[in-house]
């Protein structure tokens, strides 16, 4: 298996860089080609939606380099491109399974402040690329 800390410093990484190119590259090596982030948690008012209509609380999945692209730019607009936020690593990396990691992340203020938190559990193909991705926001 990779290194774990390293795995997570890159899976960080892409989600604070700034250079789009840089980031394409980022997810074209961290993950398979077809791999997926499953947001397992959605946002309350997505919740609320669901729960008001009588239907389960969905997760939501992208899938393939295209979509998670789409996804980490989406999330650098809101987050980190304004100057706001960063994310960081907290803790080491703990391996569950044969190919099986979690880690948890902070974000935070220019000043350190964390302002929110989660976990992501990767689970790694045999060349070490993320295959899914899920991830627990609001853990802190």
């Amino acid at each position: 298996m990779t290194n774990l800390n390293d795995l997570a410093g890159r899976y960080l990484a892409q989600w604070n860089e700034s250079d789009p190119e840089l980031r394409r590259k980022l997810i074209r090596e961290l993950w398979a080609e077809d791999g997926a982030q499953i947001l397992v948690d959605p946002p309350e008012d997505m919740r609320n939606a669901a729960t008001r209509s009588s239907f389960p609380i969905p997760p939501l999945e992208v899938r393939g380099h295209h979509a998670l692209e789409r996804r980490v730019e989406r999330a650098y607009d809101m987050f980190v491109g304004p100057g706001e936020h960063r994310f960081v690593q907290r803790g080491e990396v703990t391996p569950l399974l044969k190919q099986v990691v979690a880690f948890t992340w902070s974000m935070v203020t220019a000043g350190g402040t964390v302002v929110g938190g989660g976990m992501d559990v990767l689970a790694l193909d045999d060349d070490g690329r993320i295959r899914t991705d899920h991830q627990h926001i609001g853990i802190e």
